[in-house]
């Protein structure tokens, strides 16, 4: 029997968000203005542009985050703006070491080569974290925040004792 699950998760506004748009809206204020007092004739035009270019900066800042588990494969796709995708991993969960609520001061001291958040908080809050083997990105750390069905659908393919570390001998 196959399995195949799938949740979209929208990412929350952090305080990273709120600096981008502060910096936009400064640096096109800044723009706007040297062009009215150095080069008035163009400040139509470049108001246009400035304004379509602020508009895509700060709607590219809406992401959303699909999990997808295809029998033993997951998979996680990053959607910027509800105009394009890009995969961000795919891990067989075999090759997961470790599986849990995430902490951050448990894998403050810990080396991963790559470390993912796909998680709906930017600090990791209420998420859980993956530590696995990547074939080309080498050991890995995501952070998703994924429902018990998603949850429920990769603890089969898991091995015996991250399944025990992570939901309990049940």
């Amino acid at each position: 029997m196959d399995i195949f699950v799938e949740q979209m998760i929208r990412k929350r506004m952090g305080k990273s968000d709120w600096f981008v748009f502060a910096g936009v809206l400064v640096a096109s204020c800044l723009i706007l203005a040297l062009l009215a007092v150095y080069i008035p004739m163009l400040l139509l035009p470049a108001m246009v542009g400035i304004f379509a270019l602020d508009y895509y900066l700060v709607s590219s800042r809406s992401l959303e985050y699909e999990y997808s588990v295809t029998n033993s494969d997951i998979t996680i796709d990053k959607i910027i703006s509800r105009r394009s995708r890009k995969k961000v991993i795919s891990v067989d969960a075999h090759d997961i070491e470790a599986l849990g609520r995430y902490r951050k001061e448990d894998h403050q001291k810990q080396s991963y080569s790559a470390r993912f958040n796909a998680s709906e908080y930017e600090n990791g809050r209420d998420a859980w974290y993956l530590a696995a083997r990547h074939p080309q990105k080498g050991r890995i750390l995501v952070l998703f925040s994924p429902s018990e069905k998603v949850l429920s659908a990769i603890k089969p393919f898991l091995s015996r004792q991250v399944a025990v570390n992570a939901f309990g001998r049940n």
